[in-house]
């Protein structure tokens, strides 16, 4: 199991559970934080027996965005996490899930500050939850900045355009109820509940046959700029194979049967 200081990766029976662990800082993105994330991703990739992984922040808050201090890194540890942004200069894009998508389903748990870069990480997880008490925000044009983590070009296509240029351009903050009602997150819960919540939906992930759910999710993703037509025949293509899987046998003879299905990815 992985992980660095600013990030606790624990495994609760087949979802990887990643948590922003900064949280006398919001838990703002530091090099090892941005190592730690980008490795959680890998590891939930490379071990079939993840199925799903929540992504949540310690302390009451999810990510208040870049802490530009911390990622200036200091002493030894600094010099490690530097040498691996070295290694790879975009690695804290993948981190950020601006370059890299995760083929296991990420489910945010958000409470407290999601903002700026927060906000921004939240675009690139598959299902989102947040405590009534959350905030929401792109705050860089206040600031003289550009939200460059990718939201001027996710967010109008995961809400409705006013909505997303509103976000962008006035910089102001959205409450949880707002982040609902114009899409950006799917459920509200009370405070203090978003991972609980979030746990059970991976749950329900968990209990589906996993071939099936990757393959869902890859076609949801590589068709949304497709033609309707183009995306139905790419639809297919990924669609086809999943019925001719020992795990489809699988769930129809446990519907059958009156039971739960025990998949094996086959």
């Amino acid at each position: 199991m992985g992980g660095t200081e600013h990030l606790t990766v624990e495994r609760r029976g087949a979802t990887l559970v990643l948590t922003m662990n900064r949280p006398e800082a919001k838990n703002a993105l530091s090099l090892p934080l941005l190592v730690g994330l980008y490795d959680g991703w890998l590891e939930a990739d490379a071990d079939d027996g993840i199925r799903s992984v929540v992504l949540t922040g310690a302390g009451g808050d999810f990510c208040a965005g870049m802490d530009l201090k911390a990622l200036a890194g200091k002493g030894m540890a600094g010099d490690r996490y530097r040498d691996r942004l070295k290694a790879d200069p975009d690695l804290h894009w993948k981190a950020m899930l601006r370059h890299h998508r995760p083929r296991k389903p990420v489910i945010a748990a958000v409470e407290g500050y999601c903002v700026a870069g927060g906000t921004e990480i939240l675009q690139g997880t598959d299902i989102r939850v947040a405590g009534e008490g959350a905030t929401f925000g792109l705050f860089e044009v206040r600031r003289g900045l550009f939200p460059i983590g990718g939201s001027t070009v996710r967010l109008p296509r995961q809400i409705p355009r006013t909505h997303a240029l509103e976000m962008l351009l006035t910089g102001r903050p959205y409450s949880a109820a707002e982040a609902e009602r114009i899409g950006l997150v799917g459920r509200v819960v009370p405070d203090g509940t978003a991972l609980a919540e979030a746990l059970e939906i991976a749950e329900r992930v968990n209990a589906c046959g996993p071939l099936a759910v990757e393959a869902v999710k890859a076609s949801v993703y590589e068709s949304a700029e497709m033609t309707e037509t183009e995306g139905l025949a790419a639809e297919l293509v990924r669609g086809w194979p999943v019925f001719d899987t020992a795990d489809a046998r699988e769930g129809a003879r446990a519907f059958a049967e009156k039971r739960a299905a025990v998949y094996r990815r086959e």
